[in-house]
């Protein structure tokens, strides 16, 4: 069965086992500004709808993909110690079960797919500015506990460094712990900064060892038609981004 034409199909160089794909607006049946393939059943949507949806995306996979409770931490869990039925609170997933499907759910946050060179383990991370400033990469790629110099990383669609307005405190918060962070904040108006958050993830990657990095240049934000955007509207959809390894 072949995605729906608008889906994205990461570019990177992953092993030939490695599947992922990441969902956009387009294929469902969701009304509205939850128009049309809205994933998140918390969103506000109706929940059928969310629920139809989730069925044709699980059309494409293996299985059912193991969904979190996202909650902007920092916890990373393996699929392999999850019981059935189980939701966990946790913002990472890894597994090294061919056929399980790693999920993370987004609208404006960044998902970050990973993998090893081999093909023998696969990850996703749910990444936003809060996530990522506490260090849930570092959380992901260390429960992985492979070479980091043998890991690919892929950057999905995030809130483009044009449109992400912040604080000064998000700037100091990663600047905390990486004093180049400085390089992904540009001066907007008085007091606040536009981020780069896929200038700030390469940097996460980097310290972790891992610098096989792809992806990124989309912009949930600015592009209307094809993601939904938190920022944008605060009663949005939910994309979803989805890795496994082929059996």
């Amino acid at each position: 069965m072949s995605l729906p034409r608008d889906w994205i199909v990461p570019e990177w160089p992953a092993p030939a086992n490695v599947r992922a794909f990441v969902t956009t607006r387009a294929g469902g049946v969701s009304e509205g500004e939850y128009g049309t393939m809205n994933l998140g059943l918390s969103s506000g949507d109706d929940r059928e709808r969310v629920s139809r949806n989730r069925l044709t995306v699980v059309g494409h996979l293996p299985e059912m993909p193991q969904w979190l409770a996202q909650h902007h931490g920092v916890t990373t869990v393996r699929l392999e110690n999850l019981g059935a039925e189980e939701v966990p609170r946790a913002d990472a997933a890894i597994t090294a079960i061919p056929g399980r499907v790693c999920a993370v759910l987004t609208a404006d946050c960044m998902p970050l797919l990973l993998c090893n060179d081999t093909g023998t383990q696969v990850a996703v991370v749910h990444a936003g500015w809060r996530g990522m400033a506490a260090g849930v990469i570092e959380s992901a790629v260390a429960a992985m506990g492979i070479d980091t110099s043998r890991m690919l990383a892929w950057m999905g669609p995030t809130i483009g460094p044009g449109a992400f307005e912040v604080g000064p405190e998000v700037r100091e918060a990663f600047m905390a712990v990486e004093a180049r962070a400085a390089e992904a904040f540009a001066p907007h108006v008085p007091g606040k900064y536009l981020a780069d958050l896929y200038t700030l993830a390469r940097q996460r990657l980097g310290r972790c060892g891992v610098t096989q990095v792809f992806g990124g240049g989309f912009c949930t934000f600015t592009e209307r038609e094809r993601f939904f955007s938190y920022r944008r509207v605060k009663e949005s959809g939910r994309l979803g981004s989805f890795i496994w390894m082929a059996n």
